[in-house]
C-alpha cells in the first residue's frame, strides 16, 4: 500500500548555489533557480510519521533511518 503525503515544509536551513546546491521548497523538490544543481530536502519533509522512509528504486527497496545521533543510515 502507497501513502501519498501531500503537506509541505521549507528547509530549516539556508542553502544557497554556492554551497553546490539549489534551493528547494520541501516536498515538491523544485528549485528556487532552473539548474543542474541538485534539490536540497529535509529528512523531516520525507519521514513525516517518524525517523525512516522506504524507498523504492528499480525493484529493490532501501531503508532510510535516522540514529539517535541525527545520522543518516541507508542499507537494502
Amino acid at each position: 500500500m502507497t501513502t501519498m503525503i501531500t503537506a509541505k515544509r521549507t528547509p530549516s536551513k539556508s542553502v544557497s548555489e554556492s554551497d553546490g546546491f539549489a534551493a528547494s521548497d520541501g516536498l515538491t523538490g523544485a528549485t528556487a533557480k532552473a539548474s543542474d544543481l541538485p534539490a536540497v530536502i529535509n529528512f523531516e519533509s520525507l519521514a513525516t510519521c517518524g525517523d525512516e522512509i522506504w524507498i523504492r528504486n528499480g525493484g529493490q527497496v532501501y531503508r532510510l533511518r535516522r540514529t539517535k545521533q541525527g545520522k543518516l543510515i541507508l542499507t537494502k
